[in-house]
């Protein structure tokens, strides 16, 4: 996979380019010619992994899975290290941007530090910000279409009906940033972990995927 040939075909909003790329991905895994696994993430999604190339990323998400049902424990607002762009396969997704301002008066919640293992443990380690939470701008995204988020941005991701959905998400990690999340001002540091699935677990779910983006939208 190439990771400029994807950002430039993103630029251009070229949706058909990009959803012929996950196809040939999800191909490469059904039939065992891609030897990753997927990842069940804590917020409540499938990750296929399909590049890691230094600072880029691309990653196939699967929503509304019952392989990934999220872990209310876990803090749901967050935002990355990294740019995000990301393409629709099927389905809808929710974008819903959350406004941070420090407020060590009448804290609402706490900056969380984000510390990624390789073993698949994610180490949240509390800071000293305090901060109050507004809604902020809510962006609804449907197959074909995308959407950015910069490094950075406070935000939360919700299937709005429920229905399996997928999104082609490119990153590029910035240099010096960290991953945050955030969680009521008393909680204590904890982990979480990210469970991966087997062989015969992965090409299920990107069989599954593959079959859901030839289906028309209902």
């Amino acid at each position: 996979m190439d990771y400029p040939a994807l950002e430039r075909a993103a630029r251009r909003h070229a949706a058909a380019e990009l959803i012929r790329h996950a196809e040939s991905e999800l191909d490469r895994i059904v039939s065992g010619r891609a030897a990753l696994r997927a990842i069940r993430h804590p917020l409540g999604f499938v990750c296929l992994p399909v590049l890691r190339d230094g600072d880029d990323g691309v990653c196939v998400h699967l929503f509304g899975t019952p392989d990934a049902e999220p872990d209310r424990s876990v803090p749901q607002v967050h935002c990355h290290s990294w740019d995000l762009t990301s393409t629709v396969l099927y389905g809808r997704l929710d974008n819903r941007r959350v406004d941070v301002r420090d407020d060590p008066g009448e804290p609402t919640h706490r900056v969380f530090e984000v510390l990624s293992d390789p073993s698949g443990v994610d180490e949240l380690r509390p800071t000293q910000r305090l901060v109050r939470l507004r809604p902020g701008a809510r962006q609804s995204s449907a197959r074909g279409q995308s959407y950015t988020l910069p490094a950075g941005e406070f935000h939360t991701s919700v299937v709005p009906d429920g229905r399996p959905t997928a999104t082609l998400v490119l990153g590029r990690t910035l240099p010096g940033r960290v991953d945050l999340s955030l969680g009521p001002p008393s909680a204590p540091g904890h982990r979480m972990v990210r469970r991966t699935c087997d062989a015969t677990q992965t090409a299920r779910l990107a069989r599954a995927a593959l079959r859901r983006i030839h289906e028309p939208e209902p």
